[in-house]
């Protein structure tokens, strides 16, 4: 019997270890990931960039607002600090972008990537941060995305003047990185084999990079224009020496699809249309002015619920922008309440065929950005060149971006409707009034770039609003100035989080970032 056991127990071994030839290689996945090419992983930080939200910065700056407050729905367009409206930008920049980035970058770093890929990854992991600075003060910087890399959870925030410090560095040098000589780039869908208009060669496609991160360094030094005037100079004359965005084949943009859609758009189109509205003061200003470009902005619906499924009358004459600061209930006590129109209210909203269509472009950085910032730099005598130039070619080129859209014709605005335009009264060029008609039209002009318009309002001071009186008002009767921190942030992240809010003076809405001074 025990003879029998010792047989049987050797035979089983036996079989085992014949069992176990190949089993190790039997048992991989062929198709699983071993390596991770950073190039994918930029690609995707950029098109999870988010560059603002209609229910956030275009409502504080007066451009758009939600006409229903229903506490969920209750945020900037009443004066309200609300989680719902905080979390996007940090959410979709901080969570992904700069996650990607910090990764992808030590990817390249550690496999020798192409010195191309590597500045493009710098020059756009800076727009990121420049816009989490805009938003929301001190930020995690120096510690950011290092959960995996490092095992540090609990990142510490950095001073959002030291951040912008770095980012001047990092701007500059990766431009001067960029080798022309060096490999072209296919999966940057900015300006690669995935953009609107492919880069044919790494020379072009390097050129553009560096044009963009020059025009970024030309925003950058305009926010310094109340804070530190002398620096705010010398940064802008740099970088338009070096070299900034010349015309619309240079900007920055995504484009999307019925697969891919334009996510900043889904909100008004998909969850009851009939809240959302165009601000007062935005649609007032297009209809003094004429302005060509509000037919493809804002329009009228029989139905407001069933607004992005509609065709929208965009007769000028026939738009109505809802009154700041008014709700569904205390609206029909306005002087001039317009009234319902289906299960919403007469007024008009965002055109669901154009720039709220669910392909619309998203445009980061642009070639009517950058002449409208030139136009101030220049009539502030930081820069040669005619203010009113490139004022003219601020407002040419906006209306030329009209044509990235869809549901617009290749001409998307005349150079008839444009002369037109230029001959309005209060759109004609006069150095007297120079810096509210800049900042004016650069507000019309980043109607759909919520971060931009909420930056620029708040360091120009222009066009010149009324405070939102919702809820009587925010202290000091003012604006909001920036979004507080996600609330997880307190819990999450804790200890750093309390030294943020020590560092800027309270996480609320009106503290200021450093160089929004009063």
């Amino acid at each position: 019997m025990k003879l029998s056991k010792y047989i049987i127990l050797a035979a089983v071994v036996v079989f085992l270890g014949a069992c176990d030839n190949g089993f190790e290689e039997m048992n991989k996945n062929p198709y699983g990931l071993t390596t991770i090419d950073p190039a994918l992983l930029f690609a995707n930080a950029v098109r999870t960039t988010h560059p603002g939200q209609w229910e956030g910065e275009q409502t504080i700056v007066q451009q758009f607002l939600n006409a229903y407050d229903l506490g969920a729905t209750s945020g900037f367009n009443f004066n309200l600090d609300n989680n719902n409206f905080n979390n996007p930008k940090w959410n979709t920049n901080y969570e992904t972008p700069v996650k990607l980035l910090v990764q992808a970058i030590a990817l390249a770093e550690e496999n020798g990537a192409n010195v191309n890929l590597m500045s493009m990854m710098r020059i756009w992991k800076a727009y990121v941060f420049m816009t989490l600075v805009d938003t929301y003060g001190d930020v995690p910087y120096s510690q950011s995305g290092k959960a995996y890399l490092e095992v540090n959870y609990f990142p510490v925030y950095d001073d959002d003047q030291a951040i912008y410090e770095d980012l001047y560095n990092e701007l500059r040098a990766a431009a001067a990185a960029l080798d022309p000589a060096a490999s072209y780039v296919p999966e940057d869908i900015l300006y690669g084999n995935s953009s609107a208009t492919p880069s044919a060669t790494a020379a072009v496609q390097t050129a553009k990079w560096r044009k963009l991160a020059n025009s970024l360094l030309l925003r950058l030094g305009m926010r310094y224009s109340k804070v530190n005037q002398g620096k705010a100079a010398e940064i802008v004359s740099e970088a338009v020496d070096a070299g900034v965005m010349e015309s619309n084949a240079d900007d920055a943009y995504l484009r999307f699809s019925t697969v891919y859609t334009n996510q900043l758009n889904q909100g008004p189109r998909t969850i009851n249309p009939r809240y959302y509205y165009m601000a007062e003061p935005f649609v007032n200003f297009l209809k003094e002015t004429e302005d060509p470009r509000a037919k493809y902005i804002v329009g009228k619906y029989v139905e407001p619920n069933n607004a992005p499924n509609e065709t929208p009358d965009i007769t000028l004459t026939n738009q109505f922008g809802f009154p700041v600061g008014y709700n569904q209930n205390t609206i029909t006590s306005h002087p001039d309440y317009r009234g319902t129109a289906g299960q919403g209210f007469n007024y008009s909203q965002l055109n669901f065929r154009v720039v709220g269509s669910a392909v619309a472009p998203i445009l980061f950085v642009t070639h009517s950005q950058t002449k409208l910032l030139m136009a101030e730099a220049a009539q502030r005598g930081w820069i040669g060149g005619s203010a009113q130039q490139y004022y003219e070619e601020g407002i040419r080129a906006s209306m030329e971006e009209w044509s990235l859209y869809p549901n617009t014709p290749d001409v998307a605005i005349t150079e008839e409707e444009t002369a037109a335009y230029l001959s309005q009264p209060e759109v004609v060029f006069d150095a007297s009034n120079a810096l509210e008609q800049i900042n004016t039209q650069y507000w019309v002009s980043n109607v759909a770039n919520g971060a931009e318009s909420f930056a620029n309002f708040r360091r120009s001071g222009y066009p010149v609003l009324t405070p939102n009186p919702a809820n009587g008002g925010l202290a000091g009767g003012g604006f909001v100035r920036r979004m507080a921190y996600p609330d997880d942030e307190s819990s999450e992240n804790e200890s750093s989080y309390q030294a943020a809010v020590a560092a800027i003076g309270g996480d609320n809405l009106t503290t200021r970032v450093f160089w929004d001074i009063p």
